[in-house]
């Protein structure tokens, strides 16, 4: 008889349910891991990426898909976790110019601090997220050193390094996985097409109705938009408008 497969490595996976996560999560598939999802209700705005999130894990599979409620809206400084109105039809340069009031002021360190703690009672080391820093609207936490210092510190914060002798353990450390860093959107789109990735069922509005329809002029809707057209794919996103 044939020998069982091994079992593959394990990878936990951040999916808010947006376009970049669902095509990480199929990209840590496709690199050979068994993926263990997580998102977060942090007290968002555009609660319904949620629904797209469990929606996404569905399509692409999982060995579990874990919600964590984190309060972000306690503390607030974003339109996206208060009334704050969020900024729309921003032009190119505007929205790669100053920070906009849509940044959650440590949303990805705190995400990524719980991410680890899961990876560690799961025996993973390895975490996948899906930061841009090309077409995105400029936050810090989207940026590779961000990425790259977060690695060291979530190896020295959970004991995986020594700082009395790192070398000796550098190899059994996290990994965080950012395989969309320094791709353009058209890009990720490509690579999701390229993946078998349904995009229609993601979300990525930060105003949408209450029946989740994206609003066509937050500035997630047009670094979208924008991406769909240059990649040449047909955008299957349903939009209350879009302005010309």
């Amino acid at each position: 008889m044939p020998r069982p497969a091994p079992p593959r490595q394990k990878a936990v996976v951040l999916v808010s349910g947006g376009l970049d996560s669902a095509v990480v999560l199929a990209r840590a598939a496709a690199d050979g891991f068994s993926c263990y999802a997580i998102s977060f209700d942090y007290g968002q705005r555009h609660r319904c990426e949620l629904d797209a999130a469990a929606r996404v894990v569905r399509h692409l599979g999982a060995a579990d898909h874990k919600t964590i409620a984190v309060d972000l809206r306690s503390i607030g400084g974003s339109s996206l976790t208060s009334e704050t109105e969020v900024p729309k039809d921003r032009t190119d340069e505007e929205i790669g110019g100053a920070m906009p009031s849509t940044y959650v002021p440590a949303r990805n360190l705190v995400f990524l601090s719980l991410a680890t703690g899961y990876a560690q009672t799961l025996g993973a080391r390895d975490i996948y997220i899906g930061v841009n820093s090309v077409d995105y609207s400029g936050y810090p936490d989207c940026r590779w050193p961000f990425i790259e210092a977060f690695i060291n510190a979530a190896n020295y914060g959970t004991g995986v390094w020594d700082d009395r002798d790192r070398k000796t353990l550098t190899r059994d450390g996290f990994t965080v996985h950012a395989p969309l860093v320094t791709l353009t959107k058209a890009q990720i789109i490509k690579l999701g097409a390229k993946l078998k990735v349904d995009l229609s069922i993601t979300h990525s509005c930060y105003d949408p109705d209450e029946q989740g329809t994206a609003c066509g002029r937050c500035d997630s809707c047009s670094i979208r938009r924008k991406g769909f057209l240059e990649a040449g794919i047909p955008d299957p996103t349903r939009y209350q408008s879009v302005p010309s």
